[in-house]
This record gives structure tokens, sequence and C-alpha cells, in this order.
């Protein structure tokens, strides 16, 4: 059986509103200026999560549950070893309403208050640099033991996709989730719009007839929505997967659905719908990239397999990304981003077993603590977009 070492451990401060987001943003920053996390070499970093959401919206609706089910799937983040939520205080979005909706953590890593309780930024960020000292101690006591390739649930992504992505690099990916899979792992497929066409290849194989009827209601929820806003389901390629060779949104799920593997689909979960089933799982979202996996993430996934044929230069704290390119023109300009290349089946010296083999055995690296490219960049602070489909007045 594959095995993994516990991934990572970072210190997190996760705003309610965007009201609070540059209050956040300052507390890291003096946190690191001040040399502080030079003290805990065990902790990878501290993140602070910022939106442009969280007021003026209705609180009663499921737009609202979307935009709490990320926020809070963030804050009880695995990869998290502490927590602290920052409001302003008068926000819609009320930290309360959180604590209520799913309860408070019971243990010590979870710490909130506002701005306006705090008695402003200067004040407040002063006491989040005292809670920071004590929450990184303890975050540098966590010891990374091996465990089971059972814990990694994968968010599975496909982003900048052309003409080979769904020969050569989704179909790796999936003999890689089939590796997962057999080895009690989970894999998260999203971006409902980009199933469209090929939902049968999910359906077909749902662990039971509700599960196949639950996708089947998220892609009639799609296509009323589509239409609210004047827009078909029909017309989702993009500039960029046009110029790489895709033309319609069959093509595009065809290759899409092929990231999913060949396993059994045993669960549909709404956006940041916490995942409890093992094996392949299914979360709704947008075929838009940062939203799309921000849902992924809020659900419980601890790590990103993100297959491109363009390009992309995505990614994500607290979670490691996984980069794997399409073809190996666009690997060789872009090595400094990408992590896997898959145009090795295309360009004839690797079969897609073979390209499968290696990304499950990234995974067990990556998760054993070998970070990504994004993670040497430095990159994922900014890529928290929860999904906003509600009023705003």
């Amino acid at each position: 059986m594959g095995t993994a070492e516990s991934e990572r451990c970072y210190v997190g401060i996760v705003t309610s509103v965007n009201c609070s987001a540059s209050a956040a943003k300052l507390l890291a920053r003096e946190a690191e200026l001040s040399g502080l996390l030079e003290k805990y070499p065990g902790v990878d970093g501290i993140v602070p999560i910022v939106h442009g959401a969280g007021c003026c919206i209705g609180t009663d609706d499921d737009a609202f549950r979307k935009l709490q089910r990320a926020i809070w799937g963030y804050a009880t983040h695995p990869n998290f070893a502490s927590v602290l939520m920052l409001g302003l205080g008068c926000e819609a979005n009320q930290i309360r309403l959180m604590l209520e909706a799913y309860g408070r953590p019971l243990d010590e890593s979870f710490h909130y208050y506002t701005l306006q309780s705090g008695g402003g930024t200067r004040k407040s960020i002063e006491k989040g640099l005292l809670w920071l000292e004590t929450a990184l101690e303890k975050a540098n006591k966590a010891e990374r033991e091996p465990t089971d390739a059972s814990h990694l649930t994968v968010a599975l992504q496909c982003g900048g996709s052309d003409g080979y992505s769904g020969i050569t690099a989704n179909p790796a990916l999936g003999y890689a989730v089939d590796l997962l899979v057999k080895n009690g792992g989970t894999a998260a497929l999203a971006e409902t719009p980009e199933i469209y066409g090929a939902e049968n290849l999910l359906t077909d194989r749902a662990a039971s007839p509700k599960v196949g009827q639950k996708l089947v209601n998220l892609l009639e929820w799609w296509e009323d929505h589509a239409q609210k806003y004047g827009s078909e389901m029909n017309n989702n390629p993009t500039p960029g997967n046009k110029m790489g060779g895709l033309t319609t949104i069959l093509e595009k799920s065809l290759g899409a659905v092929a990231k999913a593997g060949t396993t059994n689909l045993n669960g549909v979960y709404q956006y940041g719908e916490r995942i409890i089933e093992k094996g392949l799982v299914f979360v709704d979202s947008p075929g838009y990239d940062p939203v799309s996996i921000t849902g992924e993430v809020a659900s419980g996934c601890n790590m990103i397999c993100f297959t491109t044929g363009r390009g992309s230069c995505y990614g994500n704290k607290p979670v490691p990304s996984i980069k794997i390119a399409s073809n190996s023109a666009m690997y060789k300009r872009m090595q400094d981003d990408m992590d896997i290349n898959c145009g090795t089946f295309a360009d004839g010296s690797e079969t897609v077993a073979e390209a499968g083999q290696r990304i499950f055995n990234t995974m067990l690296e990556t998760a054993s603590g070998n970070k990504t490219r994004s993670e040497e960049l430095d990159i994922g602070d900014a890529e928290f977009a929860p999904w906003q489909t509600y009023a705003q007045m």
C-alpha cells in the first residue's frame, strides 16, 4: 500500500468579510517582519485567507450557505494547525452565525474576534501577534508521522485545457486516481459545467441511483442558472481552449471526465460540503479554477492535481498543487510552474499507465514533504475565491 507522511502545517488567519482583509494581511506581514516565524521551523507559514465577500447579502438562502461553507471549510482545514478568524463586527456574515451552524471547535486551535471589539486595526494586530506566539509554538510541536494513502483527498482540476489534455494528462491522472482509490484514498472531481454532455460516463458508474440522480439534479440547476443570466451551457470553451484545439463543450467534457479514472462514483456534494465518502466523489462548482478549487479544499481536499495544456501558474495555501502538463512544448516553456510532463505519451516515450504511476508517486512524495513548484515560488496567498451566487444589496 502506498504511504505518505502527514501533509502541511500552517497557521491561518481567516476573514469573515472583506472589511477585515487588510488587517489580516497586515498581521501576517508584521509577524514576518518581526522574525517570529523563524523561531518555529516546523511551521510551513502564516496564511491570511481573504476574500471580497461577506456583507450586504441575505443570510437565509443556499447562496449564503455556499459562502459560509467555503470560509468554514478553510477555518477547519486539517492543514491548518491553528486558525484565527477575524471579522469587522457588523457584517452580515457574523462569525457567531458560523459557530451556530457548524459548532465551535472544542480545542484551543480556533480563536476569533472582530476589529470593532478589538479596538481597531492597530490594537487588533497587537492582539493577533500575542495569539500567534502561542499558536506557532503549539503548531511547531506537531510531528509528521507516516500514514497510508487513505488519508489523501485529492482535488482533480483542469484549466487552460488544449487538444492534448483529454489524450495525455487527463487519462494519466485518471490512472493515478484509480491507484489512489485502490489504496483507500479519495479523489474529488468538480467543475460541473465541464462534465456537461459527458455526464453519462459518471452516472453509469454511480454507486447507487440516488448518487446518480444527485449529479443529474446539479446539471439541471446549472441549465436553469445559465438561462437566468442569458447564457448557455454549451458555450463553455474559453479563447485559450479554442486556440489549443478545443471547439465544443463536449470535447472539453470528454477530456475532463477522463481525470476521474474508472471506479464507482460514491458521492455527490454541494459546494464546500464536507466529503465523507471514500473513493471517487464529485463536488459542485463552476469551471473557473480558483473558485472551483476553493470549494474542493473547503470540502476537505488536502492535495490538488491540476492538468493544463495552455499552462497554469496556480498555487494554493494551505494545500499543495501539483500541475501536470499535457504537452512537452508547454512543459519546457513553463518548467518553473509545471511539476509533471505528460506530453511524454504524445511523444511516444511513455505509456498512459507509466505516466499515471509517476503522478501517483508524486502525490505520495508531495504528501511526504516534497515541495511543488508553486510552493517553491511561494504562490497561494491570493487564491481563496468563494463562489458568489447571491444578490449583492
